[in-house]
């Protein structure tokens, strides 16, 4: 069994979820006292975040790296970044280590593809939902058009995951807020959503919509436990 590298903390709350997914996975798979061989890095996300709003992403994209550097080091085989958001210096981790990183677009992107998804639905933090990093590398390698909420609500679910979600607040206003969107992007030609926060998860769940959503942690996580397998 290969040894998974995470780079973690961003938040704790998602990577907490990350670590039990991968733990459950790897039992499912081998039984018995089967557990994941983990190596994590949790880097502190109030410094990150900080980073994130003053457009620093070249000081980011050097934690990461590191914390990256340190985890290979250690012994892991491949690496994964435990948030989609930091994905914006996924090449930049990539270039500074030789083992493998195992991107989240590319495993949700090939998720979509396997169901057929041609037109998907995009929730995250403002970055992953306005920029290209993430959007353009789904309909670069997968050809799927991908679109967002309007300006106010793409507001709304940015707030909520850094307010809320991140402190492991989880309000009823909220989750049908974003049940809401979803409904919109379904109305607007969404064959699916993507919840493309590691922390969305904690909010929304399948049982909560009929829109097929497509959960990054869970899909990014089955991902990490196959390759692991291998």
């Amino acid at each position: 069994m290969k040894t998974i590298g995470i780079i973690g903390g961003m938040s704790w709350e998602s990577t907490a979820t990350y670590y039990k997914q991968l733990n459950q996975g790897i039992k499912q798979a081998k039984g018995g006292l089967h557990s994941a061989k983990v190596i994590l890095n949790s880097v502190d996300f109030a410094l990150v975040e900080a980073l994130q709003r003053s457009g620093d992403w070249q000081s980011n994209s050097k934690i990461l790296c590191d914390a990256a550097q340190s985890i290979e080091k250690a012994g892991a085989d491949f690496v994964l970044i435990a948030t989609n958001t930091m994905h914006k210096v996924a090449s930049q981790v990539e270039q500074s280590i030789s083992i493998p990183l195992l991107h989240i677009a590319d495993a949700t992107g090939k998720r979509l593809k396997q169901q057929g998804v041609t037109k998907v639905g995009l929730l995250g933090t403002a970055f992953t939902m306005e920029e290209d990093f993430y959007k353009q590398r789904l309909t670069d390698k997968f050809g799927i058009e991908v679109i967002v909420p309007n300006g106010v609500q793409r507001k709304l679910v940015h707030d909520i995951i850094y307010n809320e979600l991140c402190l492991g607040v989880v309000k009823k206003s909220s989750k049908e807020d974003y049940l809401t969107i979803i409904e919109d992007l379904a109305v607007a030609g969404a064959e699916g959503v993507i919840l493309g926060c590691t922390e969305i998860g904690l909010l929304v769940q399948q049982l909560d919509t009929e829109v097929p959503l497509f959960d990054t942690v869970q899909i990014h996580v089955e991902s990490a436990v196959s390759e692991a397998l291998k």
